[in-house]
Formats: C-alpha cells, sequence, structure tokens
C-alpha cells in the first residue's frame, strides 16, 4: 500500500475509532475495495492528515458541508467522530446554524435533528 494509505488509515482509525474501521474492513470485498482505498488515501490520508487546520475544525466543516448537501447518511458517523476532534456539541450546532442560514432551515433542522439522536445514543448532556 501506499505511504497515503498507510498515514490514512492511521488518521482513520484516530478520528473514526478502531471499532468503526474494523467493521468497513470486515465489510470491504473486491467490489469496493478501489473505493476504499480511495477513501483512505485521498480524504483520510491527505486531507484529514493536513495539519493547516485542526481537526476540531475539519469535523465542524464535515457536518456542515453533509448537511448542507444533503448527505445526512454520514452524519451520525461524523457526530460520533467529533469526540475524537474535539468538536464540542455547541461547536457542531454553530455548524449547522451556518447550514440554516446559508444553506436552508430544514437542511439544519434534519441535521440537528440526527446530532440529537446520536448524542442521545451516545449519552452525551447536550
Amino acid at each position: 500500500m501506499s505511504e497515503n494509505y498507510e498515514i490514512g488509515m492511521r488518521v482513520r482509525r484516530e478520528v473514526l475509532g478502531d471499532a468503526h474501521v474494523d467493521r468497513a474492513e470486515a465489510a470491504k470485498v473486491d467490489f469496493d475495495a478501489p473505493f476504499q482505498t480511495l477513501i483512505t488515501e485521498g480524504a483520510w490520508g491527505t486531507l484529514w492528515a493536513d495539519d493547516t487546520i485542526s481537526r476540531r475544525e475539519r469535523s465542524m466543516l464535515t457536518l456542515a458541508l453533509l448537511a448542507a448537501t444533503g448527505n445526512f447518511e454520514e452524519i451520525p458517523m461524523h457526530i460520533r467522530a467529533s469526540r475524537n476532534t474535539g468538536a464540542e456539541p455547541r461547536d457542531v450546532l454553530q455548524a449547522f446554524m451556518h447550514v440554516a442560514v446559508y444553506a436552508g432551515v430544514p437542511k439544519a433542522n434534519h441535521a440537528i435533528k440526527l446530532a440529537k439522536q446520536t448524542y442521545a445514543e451516545l449519552g452525551v448532556e447536550i
């Protein structure tokens, strides 16, 4: 594997946690292996590995972008990951409030609903 893959796998585990990455790796088959390599090298080994901005900031940006583009299925995963990046629930709420103003209240409302559900599952007081 490439150096970016190795870095990406380390960062991916640091942000998402070993249990999540282990489940994703166990579910990987020949069909989606190239995609898994792409996101490990590109998203995790390049973008998330860059230290220009903090992981806290990356979490908030990622959550805002997911909500703004209507990609809600990954929001709970990134809410869980925020425990490892330093993004507090109040930070996440601020990101979603930006979504409300710049991308639409319904998208922010749904993202906040998902965040509340995920925090409840995690036992996090909000």
